[in-house]
């Protein structure tokens, strides 16, 4: 097989042509291929593309060879012709074979949408801990892709942009590139080592955390500014922010919570990034209360909330308390109105991040799920550790000494008592 070479234009700007396959069974399933294919456009943009069109094509079931079919692939390819395109983007994940034969018919450069997301996250990673999560899923991505290509991997590389691993690594043969995933695997191991001391300080400090989770581009890292008077990263792409931020926020009672952003979700969302970044998302398993960020302006919010509670399912952390937050209500248009949106109540707000009012509630409403039943102690009056823990995870309604005790009344939530109370119960009196 001959080296091909891929060119951009005069700009460094690739330009793409996307394309959809809309199988029978996709039908029965009754997914929105549309939708799926307006996103896929957003995120070849956010990656730095330029969008030429978008190609529907329907079919019984995909082609093991060509997954579109020769017929459809020959179009494709006068397309590209026509319009000067260097690349098609697929939203469905392609075979290594089935790249192989696309990009020697075509002579593009063949990107799916697992490759474009695992591309974006590789753009957006800025700590050491995001760059080897993402170098991981990329390479946990490529080895079983690498059949028949021999040393020549700089097509499959880094995505879009060359980006991640790069051709350096991957020119290596199958055992070095094992190797290498299991060097990354063991720094991740590391890396989930120190995690779990941090919680361990964090619940003997008897610190509450609050968790952002939401689909990418709900509007997290907004409401953790908004929130917190945070210097974080915002801006209105997909992914935008990457890597976990946690701040202090501070309740109308004078209690202050770790408030923690998360990594944006989104359907299919690859296996192996989800698997790469475990340590990272586990945060949310910790926290006592979880926030999730919908967009409400969303045509799609309802299957967006679906993806979160999936993956929110498949961390193990379902059924951990949650507020939904419905965001961005000042961008909601559809009839003027706002009456076919849930209504409030303690478990669910609809709120705009940028109106002082709704934040004000925001935080009344962590405090109401964070705070709750009555607890009465009665404690040693020498043990400072648990006066002050009995502080940090309650709030003390009531205080007073009694020969050589401390008899308190604390106003703590379910969650926070099994997390960091448990030290108290031995002098509980409920």
């Amino acid at each position: 097989m001959s080296e091909k070479t891929y060119t951009v234009d005069g700009n460094g700007i690739e330009k793409a042509i996307l394309i959809s396959l809309v199988t029978a069974e996709d039908k029965r399933m009754g997914g929105d291929s549309g939708y799926s294919l307006i996103e896929l456009e957003q995120l070849a943009e956010t990656a730095g593309v330029e969008v030429l069109t978008t190609i529907t094509q329907n079919k019984e079931t995909a082609d093991s060879k060509w997954f579109i079919g020769k017929g459809k692939v020959q179009e494709v390819k006068a397309l590209a012709d026509e319009l000067g395109a260097t690349t098609a983007i697929f939203d469905q994940e392609l075979s290594g074979a089935q790249v192989r034969n696309l990009e020697e018919e075509l002579d593009l450069k063949i990107v799916d949408r697992t490759q474009l997301i695992l591309d974006i996250f590789a753009q957006r990673a800025k700590t050491k801990e995001g760059i080897i999560q993402v170098e991981l899923a990329q390479l946990s991505y490529l080895l079983p892709r690498l059949s028949g290509h021999g040393k020549n991997l700089s097509r499959l590389g880094g995505g879009i942009g060359t980006r991640g691993p790069g051709e350096s690594k991957l020119e290596t043969d199958r055992r070095h590139i094992r190797g290498r995933i299991s060097d990354l695997k063991a720094q991740l191991r590391e890396v989930v080592r120190h995690r779990k001391l941090y919680r361990a300080r964090r619940k003997k400090a008897g610190a509450i955390q609050v968790a952002l989770v939401g689909y990418t581009n709900a509007g997290k890292s907004t409401l953790l500014r908004e929130l917190t008077n945070a210097d974080v990263f915002v801006e209105n792409q997909l992914f935008a922010t990457l890597d976990p931020t946690s701040r202090v926020l501070e309740l109308p009672n004078g209690r202050e919570v770790i408030l923690t952003d998360t990594v944006g979700f989104i359907q299919n969302l690859p296996h192996d990034l989800v698997a790469a970044f475990r340590a990272t998302l586990e945060e949310v398993n910790e926290a006592d209360l979880v926030l999730h960020v919908i967009d409400s302006s969303s045509p799609m919010r309802e299957e967006q909330i679906a993806v979160v509670e999936d993956i929110l399912g498949e961390l193990g952390a379902s059924d951990k308390p949650v507020i939904k937050v419905y965001n961005k209500k000042d961008l909601y248009t559809e009839g003027g109105s706002l009456v076919d949106l849930p209504h409030r109540s303690v478990k669910t707000l609809v709120i705009s991040a940028f109106d002082k009012e709704d934040l004000t509630l925001l935080r009344e409403t962590i405090q109401e799920m964070l705070t709750g039943g009555r607890l009465d102690l009665r404690l040693p009056a020498d043990r400072g550790d648990l006066i002050a823990l009995a502080y940090r995870c309650g709030e003390v309604k009531g205080q007073s000494v009694e020969e050589d005790e401390v008899v308190m009344e604390l106003e703590i939530s379910k969650s926070a008592y099994e997390l960091y109370g448990q030290p108290l119960k031995p002098y509980a009196r409920t």
